[in-house]
């Protein structure tokens, strides 16, 4: 069936930039034509939504994220910490994890992120307890029936407390069991078609976690899956310091030293990093994952993006986790992303270039060029967002008062050709039993 998104209050395209028009024609899941200003479409259409009153986006790109952290948000021991004092408190919390639990926090998240207007999300889960071997599986599963676009990446803790690492012991796994479970995954569940639904990807979780056999182990089983490669890197001044006692050098060095400085690799976080290193991760086609609200709440920096991107450093952004956010919403994120970034690089930041690193910037962070624009032959991944709030009244110009005003909520959201988010809520889901399961489930982890 094919559906007129007729008239959009404005569109923004980062390949294109913003413009007013007659919209665009879905077709199956594909974008088949861009309606010039006052015209009709040339193809047949069946349905016709009225978008005179919304701006209308390419579907956001979270391409940072831990979808199991939903069931620990702003949870007492955590609190006012800084990164490894935070994981310390929360690592045995996280080791009575359930498939159960893994499933309904990757579909509560999932939601929250449509929701926001985000039809692609990445998520980086790296903990195995005994229990929890197939976690990657039940997200996969569960994935599939809400209907986000994602890129699952194997994560993975090798390096334990009793050898130097910060994970407890409980909760690392050993390198051969990893590898084979990584290979395992990317022949179940990677689809490398130009519109796939569920890709994989392999990522140790830092370098205070894993040991180096397993970072150079991981990138050549990504070579040779020809898959992508994910970590955290340079979040704190802390990693730094680890690095150095351990390794001899800086996270970066260390990184390179292990295969990793490539384009395959994207980087969470990506704050601590002098002038050197970012000139070597441009020339080595390295991406990285601004996660402004983690990096505020954790008190970690602030990530040098318009000298990252100088350089030549591909720049999405990312939700990161809900336990250190504490939300997964993306369109919060690109307002987050402004203003931190104009904190911290000035007011020539904006709100264009933030629009940019939530679309186009995942989009070609994840190697993927049918997503983050609403160009022909595009997949139809698209938000609209509704003007008439209270929050909108009073602005000029409907692009810049999406994300100064504060938008939270799409109207619409279709991923792959189809509706998954309708009048502001959420299609085929139950939106009050999903939050009262996640809910109890998240009790029984924190009494366990």
């Amino acid at each position: 069936m094919s559906i007129w998104i007729k008239n959009p209050l404005i569109t923004f395209d980062a390949a294109q930039g913003a413009r007013f028009d007659g919209g665009l024609v879905i077709a199956g899941n594909r974008i088949v034509e861009q309606v010039a200003a006052g015209a009709s479409p040339a193809t047949k259409v069946a349905e016709v939504v009225d978008a005179s009153e919304q701006v209308l986006l390419p579907g956001l790109i979270n391409t940072h994220h831990h979808f199991y952290q939903t069931l620990t948000r702003a949870h007492r021991a955590a609190l006012d910490k800084p990164l490894f004092p935070w994981l310390q408190a929360l690592y045995p919390v996280w080791a009575g994890l359930t498939e159960a639990m893994v499933d309904s926090a990757t579909r509560l998240a999932a939601c929250e992120l449509l929701l926001s207007g985000c039809t692609t999300s990445t998520d980086h889960h790296y903990l195995f307890p005994a229990a929890l071997t197939r976690a990657i599986d039940t997200q996969a599963a569960a994935l599939a029936e809400v209907g986000l676009r994602t890129v699952l990446t194997r994560g993975s803790m090798s390096l334990g407390q009793r050898d130097g690492g910060l994970p407890p012991d409980h909760v690392v796994q050993d390198t051969d069991a990893i590898l084979a479970d990584s290979a395992r995954l990317i022949d179940r569940w990677h689809d490398r078609s130009d519109d796939a639904m569920c890709q994989v990807a392999l990522a140790p979780c830092s370098p205070f976690s894993v040991t180096p056999e397993l970072l150079k182990d991981s990138a050549a089983l990504a070579d040779e899956h020809e898959v992508l490669l994910h970590t955290h890197l340079a979040e704190t001044k802390d990693e730094d310091a680890y690095c150095l006692e351990h390794f001899g050098c800086r996270p970066v060095d260390h990184l390179e030293r292990c295969g990793w400085l490539g384009p395959r690799s994207w980087f969470a976080h990506g704050i601590h990093f002098n002038e050197d290193e970012i000139a070597r991760l441009g020339q080595a086609g390295c991406s990285v994952s601004h996660c402004p609200s983690s990096n505020m709440v954790l008190a970690s920096g602030i990530c040098p993006v318009p000298a990252l991107e100088r350089a030549g450093v591909t720049v999405g952004l990312g939700v990161d986790g809900s336990a250190s956010n504490d939300g997964s919403n993306m369109i919060a994120e690109v307002r987050q992303a402004l203003l931190l970034q104009r904190l911290g690089h000035g007011a020539s930041v904006s709100h264009m270039d933030a629009l940019r690193w939530g679309t186009a910037g995942g989009a070609r962070l994840l190697q993927r060029p049918a997503l983050g624009h609403l160009g022909v032959g595009a997949c139809a991944d698209l938000a609209l967002f509704d003007l008439s709030e209270l929050r909108f009244s009073g602005s000029e110009d409907p692009l810049a008062a999406l994300v100064l005003c504060g938008a939270q909520r799409a109207s619409a959201v279709m991923v792959n050709g189809r509706w998954r988010v309708r009048d502001g809520a959420l299609v085929d889901i139950d939106e009050g039993a999903l939050r009262a399961r996640h809910q109890d489930l998240a009790r029984r982890l924190w009494a366990a």
